[in-house]
């Protein structure tokens, strides 16, 4: 028998069980659309990640302090704390006072009384351990550790906090995150210029009132990054001039969303905004991603040294990545899992199909062996029926994908759907109709013709 005779008997053979057909592809349909959202989601995931992290060099290490104690306790229990939002990455912080830059002498709380913590502790009533001192870190502690480490590439400190900003064409005052940083936070962040230059450690040195805009925050203020570009914003009633605006970044860069923040030198907002009221993160940048756990152990023995009880909060860029990636990729395998359920099941439901159709047309399987079909020719049939059935159901999976998507992204998942993920599913389905196909197929293949004829 000719291929297009059989492809003529598969098409007349479907046409009149189109009731059958639709049932059977159903099963076929949702594992179709299972397989191919399970590839866009998956691959939406990686970018999620990917984007995430991108400003974050793997080897960073955010290193912040939480204050714990009682201020109206003094206590020197030596350790950081203080007020404000933590930046670079780390905790944010409760507001509360700080010492003089630099970690010098711890403020004695209560008026300048001396030091009664070993004397709370010998009644029970106050632990030296407790975190009870407001010390505020600083740039001497960034050179403690950047001059006692030398594993390091880079070293910084940063810190956020929130402030009234007008100008441009905001109708009112509005309040926005302004991030205090040093000239080397865009390179250890891997933040790059839209227009103008970064801050300089001259702006930083001689507390210059300017400012880097965040690309969201451009266009929100003055509609664009060129019309935002030398022009000037009012900062907690402080005119900054915008010395430039920040690349579309769309993610966190150390605890920072650059598209949303307004950055400014470290010095500058530590005069005008903050006071010494603020906690900052220091980020270390170890000069290679096997030495992040060395780093962080030398960087608590430094701290320690510094701070005896002290407790440190210590987070390292590539710990964050791993977790998330590790997340990622459970959530694909749970839904690679149910793909293959419905793969089998799908698979299940059109081997049954076929035995029932096997049975029901017994007498036209004698018939065409009777006038010369050969047991090949059966097989193909069968074969190409289900194939075929596969394919459709396979072709309305892909639609429902596409139509369902929209629905999955309102519920904050990324889905990214790609041709070949489109193309894997009709082949899976493809494939899962032919391999269980096979079977009924050959059991048509292998009727004796008398025998068949003779079947009721």
């Amino acid at each position: 028998m000719r291929l297009s005779e059989i492809f003529r008997l598969v098409g007349l053979n479907l046409s009149q069980n189109k009731s059958k057909v639709i049932l059977t592809s159903t099963g076929i349909l949702v594992g179709a659309a299972t397989i191919m959202l399970v590839i866009a989601i998956g691959t939406g995931g990686k970018m999620e990640v990917a984007e995430q992290f991108k400003n974050l060099n793997a080897g960073a290490i955010d290193i912040s302090y939480e204050y714990q104690g009682n201020s109206s306790r003094g206590g020197r229990s030596g350790g950081f704390g203080g007020g404000g939002m933590s930046g670079g990455g780390g905790m944010q912080m409760p507001s509360g006072g700080g010492m003089p830059s630099g970690g010098g002498m711890p403020d004695m709380g209560g008026g300048g009384m001396p030091d009664m913590g070993g004397m709370f502790s010998m009644f029970g009533g106050f632990s030296q351990n407790q975190n009870t001192e407001k010390i505020t870190l600083s740039t001497d502690e960034v050179d403690s550790l950047t001059s006692g480490i030398a594993e390091l590439s880079a070293a910084s400190i940063s810190y956020t906090t929130k402030s009234s900003v007008e100008g441009g064409d905001l109708e009112e005052s509005t309040s926005y995150t302004i991030a205090g940083v040093k000239d080397n936070y865009a390179e250890m962040s891997n933040l790059t210029m839209a227009i103008g230059e970064f801050l300089t450690e001259e702006n930083d040195t001689y507390k210059e009132k300017v400012c880097i805009l965040g690309y969201s925050v451009a266009k929100e203020i003055f509609g664009s990054a060129l019309d935002a570009y030398d022009e000037s914003v009012y900062i907690d009633n402080r005119p900054y001039v915008v010395n430039g605006v920040l690349d579309e970044m769309g993610t966190v860069a150390s605890g920072i969303s650059p598209d949303d923040a307004i950055f400014i030198p470290y010095e500058t907002g530590i005069k005008y905004l903050t006071g010494k009221d603020v906690s900052p993160t220091i980020t270390l940048v170890a000069d290679d991603v096997n030495n992040v756990e060395m780093v962080m152990e030398q960087a608590e023995s430094i701290l320690g040294g510094l701070y005896p009880n002290a407790t440190f909060t210590m987070s390292d860029a590539g710990s964050k990545m791993e977790a998330a990636s590790k997340s990622n990729e459970t959530l694909t395998m749970l839904l690679a899992a149910m793909a293959v359920i419905v793969f089998i099941v799908g698979g299940i439901g059109i081997m049954n199909v076929l035995f029932v159709s096997v049975k029901e047309r017994t007498n036209e399987i004698g018939i065409l062996k009777a006038i010369g079909c050969s047991q090949r020719d059966i097989l193909l049939e069968f074969l190409l029926e289900a194939a075929c059935i596969s394919f459709i159901g396979a072709v309305l999976g892909v639609l429902s994908a596409l139509a369902i998507t929209p629905i999955i992204e309102q519920l904050s998942v990324r889905v990214e759907l790609s041709w070949w993920g489109a193309l894997l599913s009709l082949l899976f389905r493809c494939i899962t109709g032919t391999i269980f196909g096979f079977y009924p197929a050959w059991k048509a293949s292998r009727l004796v013709p008398v025998v068949a004829l003779n079947q009721e």
